[in-house]
């Protein structure tokens, strides 16, 4: 998303909205893990720059896709579209899952994987690892309505894949697609060395911008999508640590949607990033376990406005991994920085190098600060109260 707002908007702390807190709705939402975050957000950076149409982006496509059929979804549920660019084949991923009561009826997940200038970890590999994980939960959870979670390519060249989507899918069904409700994930990943605690919630309607910077779309949609802003709001408040402060839809993937009259809302980070659309836009310039926390709001909220089945059911989850399994040790090998793939508290962490000497020790540290370490192999052991486990490490420089 391009953030390059001429005139300031006042953005004001959203009050709480009247709705039902739902104690399985959590229950969901709490599988989201760190570790899963943050496989996806350095997978997803390990494509490289994926500017629209190149040999990375279309490997970034079919890594998507691959993602999608080990969540379990079927090769009828994974569908793209192609489209070109100046020549050049792109494609959009579309996963579908099927609702039991209104199953023509979507709720529509999205958010880009294209990138520019960099491997666009933030922008907008914030947005696919959130996807990824509420596809992950949500894969035999039975919602009323169906859900499409899709991977927009060609964002960042103006909207080439959404476009390409509404026009040749959504128009082109008959009668035409009925979407209940479209999200957007565009950039939630925080900076890094921030306290994020704040997210933007997007409603239709944008004010008092200068004459020409958006195209003439209807209003009619404008009073519907304030209604699922401020639910999706305290969706965020019920099943998410993060507070949601009020803002507007500007140039990403639901605009294609909004011009025709559907009904849209988003999410962007309140503290802005400077990377995107630079080669700083990784892993380590963000806040991985901001995203973490939105991704709680995200999962929660894509159960209430699709109707999810209120009997937990979890069995084909893994809800407790060992600790042996929970540390991933990434990058690896590293150089200035390593991270645990941890979350939460209540562990310490020894490095220690060949000969058995400690090099680095840190209580619920996340991410390590490995600059100062020579070239070499370690030993990273990390423990808690009922468990340690030792990982190799090698730095690299």
């Amino acid at each position: 998303m391009k953030k390059f707002l001429l005139l300031p908007i006042v953005l004001i702390t959203v009050k709480s909205y009247s709705q039902t807190f739902v104690q399985t709705y959590k229950d969901r939402a709490d599988l989201v893990t760190q570790a899963n975050i943050n496989t996806n957000l350095n997978e997803f950076a390990s494509y490289g720059i994926k500017k629209t149409g190149t040999t990375a982006n279309n490997n970034a496509a079919t890594w998507l896709q691959n993602k999608y059929t080990a969540l379990g979804y079927s090769a009828s549920e994974i569908t793209t579209q192609s489209f070109t660019v100046s020549g050049a084949a792109t494609k959009n991923v579309i996963v579908t899952k099927t609702g039991t009561t209104f199953p023509n009826t979507f709720i529509i997940i999205c958010g880009h994987y294209d990138t520019i200038n960099g491997p666009g970890v933030n922008d907008n590999g914030s947005g696919v690892a959130a996807i990824l994980e509420a596809a992950r939960i949500l894969k035999d959870v039975p919602t009323e309505y169906s859900i499409k979670f899709i991977n927009f390519s060609g964002e960042e060249q103006g909207l080439l894949g959404s476009k390409a989507y509404v026009t040749n899918v959504v128009k082109a069904t008959n009668p035409r697609m009925d979407i209940k409700l479209v999200l957007n994930l565009d950039q939630i990943g925080g900076v890094a060395g921030f306290n994020n605690v704040q997210i933007n919630v997007e409603r239709d309607g944008t004010p008092s911008f200068p004459a020409g910077m958006y195209p003439s779309n209807p209003s009619s949609n404008n009073a519907a999508s304030a209604v699922v802003s401020a639910e999706l709001s305290q969706n965020i408040i019920n099943y998410s640590t993060i507070s949601p402060v009020n803002s507007y839809v500007e140039r990403s993937d639901y605009m294609p949607f909004e011009a025709e009259g559907y009904v849209v809302t988003g999410l962007y980070e309140t503290k802005e990033s400077t990377k995107p659309h630079t080669s700083g836009d990784t892993y380590v310039n963000m806040d991985p376990v901001f995203l973490y926390k939105v991704t709680k709001g995200i999962v929660g909220a894509i159960q209430y406005f699709a109707v999810a089945n209120t009997d937990l059911v979890l069995s084909t989850i893994n809800t407790k991994k060992d600790l042996k399994d929970r540390v991933v040790i990434f990058p690896n090998p590293a150089n200035d920085y390593v991270n645990l793939g941890l979350d939460g508290k209540g562990y310490s962490t020894t490095v220690v190098d060949m000969t058995g000497k400690v090099v680095m020790q840190s209580e619920d540290q996340q991410v390590l600060n490995t600059s100062k370490l020579k070239t070499g192999v370690y030993m990273v052991k990390v423990t808690t109260q009922s468990e340690s486990t030792t990982k190799k490490l090698i730095i690299k420089k």
